[in-house]
């Protein structure tokens, strides 16, 4: 069953988002309309979750090497310098190239829900692509968020707002938990996590 805004207000007072944002924000200045942003916060049957502005990085081509899920070179990736300007704190993510951001928030998934991150529409209709795998029942931690620009141009990834939509489904109790099985991605901290084995 997907679960709705109540549940997830509920959830939140318990610590399964923090900081948590129990209204849908589109304005920073709503009176004025001045500081219109890419909305973040609950909505009706999910969250739009946060980009950090703590780090973003680029794979880049290295000559002579294979990226490699067993192996995994960090050297194909280089940070991306934050950038600011009136429209807000930002990211370039370059055309025909693939970036790793991290979620603001922190998750703490119920035992008994899994959680689905989907893109935002607008991103969506800018070419851009969110990658995001499941948060299985009992992780922790911040999401790293994967991001492909499969336009023809340079894109804004904004910091601060919202970059995706999480999805919460609940299903019968499960026997093994990601927390039991101790899972290589739990309780990651505000800062990108690369490829494990």
């Amino acid at each position: 069953m997907l679960k709705n805004d109540h549940w997830i207000k509920e959830q939140a007072e318990t610590g399964m988002l923090k900081p948590f944002q129990p209204n849908l924000v589109r304005n920073l200045e709503p009176t004025s309309q001045k500081k219109p942003v890419l909305s973040f916060g609950c909505s009706s049957y999910g969250y739009d979750l946060r980009l950090s502005a703590k780090e973003f990085l680029i794979f880049r081509h290295v000559p002579g090497t294979i990226m490699n899920p067993k192996n995994f070179n960090p050297q194909n990736l280089e940070a991306t310098k934050l950038q600011t300007d009136e429209y807000g704190d930002f990211f370039i993510l370059p055309a025909h190239s693939y970036g790793l951001g991290v979620a603001l928030e922190k998750m703490k998934v119920p035992s008994n829900i899994t959680v689905i991150c989907i893109g935002k529409s607008t991103y969506a209709r800018l070419g851009i692509i969110v990658n995001t795998t499941p948060a299985e029942a009992s992780w922790e931690g911040h999401l790293t968020l994967e991001f492909s620009n499969s336009s023809g141009a340079d894109c804004r990834i904004y910091a601060n707002e919202g970059i995706c939509q999480l999805l919460f489904f609940e299903g019968d109790p499960c026997e093994t938990t990601y927390s039991d099985r101790k899972g290589k991605y739990q309780n990651q901290p505000e800062k990108v996590t690369l490829a494990k084995i």
